[in-house]
């Protein structure tokens, strides 16, 4: 008995151990930023610049801009959680190709921005984005779409419950980051100890927005179902496109600005 309660105890502290290393790097789970980016141009993005301005705890953002065709509204776009703004390249000249102005925004401890990730400190930042459309390029926030991409999907749904934007589209949302690390680390209390949530489910419904989603139906990062959750949450108007062949990150870009155009003709984000 004596030796039974010894591997016991060996084996509850040695997983207590485990959670306590999980609670203090859980954000290197989540967020994988690559700071080697280079300048617009070199991803062969006409028209873009590079901007560095202030965000909330003294950190320095890192924004890639271009301005719209006339009539037509910008994309601000947050992209996931891993690499930099340059591994987007391919949607952002899509969609200017399209004549949407673009914002591309690099989170805190992401490409040149200085700082580390966090639920809140990514919030600041596109808090800090939205302000550069609206009071250094004056655009109404009805000119403005919120793009979402993954992780991304959660700062997008948070900003367009704080902003009266023209539109709202996610590419492969979740529900709430807790309940897909709850899914993945089943072996661990993740509900509990998740500093970051980004519980996109509990606030999609506020969103006053058109919606546009995508989601790829082979995606294994991010399951369609919990796509397919948050479009049911969502009041209208709303759309979704699924994507049979496609898994969470092989998205045809130019198919999805000509969608996101699309989107923005029938909700007369565009003008004459």
């Amino acid at each position: 008995m004596k030796q039974m309660m010894t591997i016991l105890l060996t084996i509850a502290l040695t997983y207590a151990f485990f959670l306590g290393l999980l609670f203090c790097f859980q954000r290197h789970l989540i967020y994988h930023p690559d700071k080697n980016i280079a300048a617009p141009a070199k991803y062969n993005l006409e028209g873009f610049k590079e901007y560095f301005v202030p965000s909330s705890g003294g950190v320095t953002l890192q924004l890639w801009y271009r301005t719209a065709a006339q009539g037509m509204p910008t994309v601000a776009y947050f992209h996931g959680n891993a690499s930099n703004m340059g591994e987007r390249a391919g949607i952002f000249a899509a969609l200017a190709q399209k004549g949407f102005g673009v914002l591309g925004v690099s989170y805190r401890g992401y490409g040149k921005s200085t700082g580390s990730p966090s639920e809140q400190g990514l919030y600041d930042d596109a808090r800090t984005s939205i302000r550069f459309l609206t009071e250094h390029h004056h655009i109404p926030l009805k000119h403005i779409i919120l793009f979402g991409e993954s992780l991304g999907t959660g700062v997008a749904v948070q900003m367009a419950n704080e902003y009266d934007v023209g539109g709202l589209v996610l590419e492969a949302p979740y529900t709430s980051v807790s309940a897909r690390g709850a899914e993945i680390y089943f072996y661990v209390p993740v509900r509990l100890m998740n500093q970051d949530k980004f519980d996109s489910l509990s606030k999609i419904g506020k969103v006053k927005a058109p919606l546009l989603l995508f989601h790829g139906e082979r995606d294994e990062t991010i399951p369609i179902r919990m796509g397919k959750a948050v479009f049911a949450a969502a009041t209208s108007p709303k759309e979704a496109v699924y994507f049979p062949e496609k898994a969470h990150a092989d998205f045809d870009s130019f198919i999805l600005a000509e969608h996101v155009w699309e989107f923005a003709e029938k909700y007369h984000l565009t003008t004459p």
